[in-house]
């Protein structure tokens, strides 16, 4: 089983910057990849983006350019700096983690989120 600390979600301006995080800890023998979902009201999760252990990233079309992910392979930690954001970024932001368990078990888990809100 694994827990996550999800931090860094609020309120900020269009233009401005917010930076995400989210460790986790629990029983996980190696991570695959870490990476950040959104949900908007009366829409669809869908991938952010998304960091795996060699460091390969994925972005979704709207942010390119605007947000980075990164991580601490030794805190089992993921960041999305959130440059320039949008009124449309709003949405509750969720942390993903797929790993492995110690019995070899590929699990895919998730964080409980955190709310963004981008409004002047």
């Amino acid at each position: 089983q694994v827990q996550f600390v999800e931090s860094g979600g609020g309120l900020v301006q269009p233009g401005g910057s917010l930076r995400l995080s989210c460790s986790a800890s629990g029983s996980i023998f190696i991570i695959y990849a870490m990476g950040w979902y959104r949900q908007a009201p009366e829409k669809q999760r869908e991938l952010v983006a998304a960091i795996t252990s060699n460091d390969e990233t994925n972005y979704a079309d709207s942010v390119k350019g605007r947000f980075t992910i990164s991580r601490d392979n030794a805190k089992n930690t993921v960041y999305l700096q959130m440059n320039s954001p949008k009124p449309e970024d709003t949405a509750v932001y969720y942390c993903n983690l797929i790993y492995y368990s110690y019995s070899r078990r590929r699990i895919d888990s998730w964080g409980k989120g955190t709310l963004v809100t981008v409004s002047s």
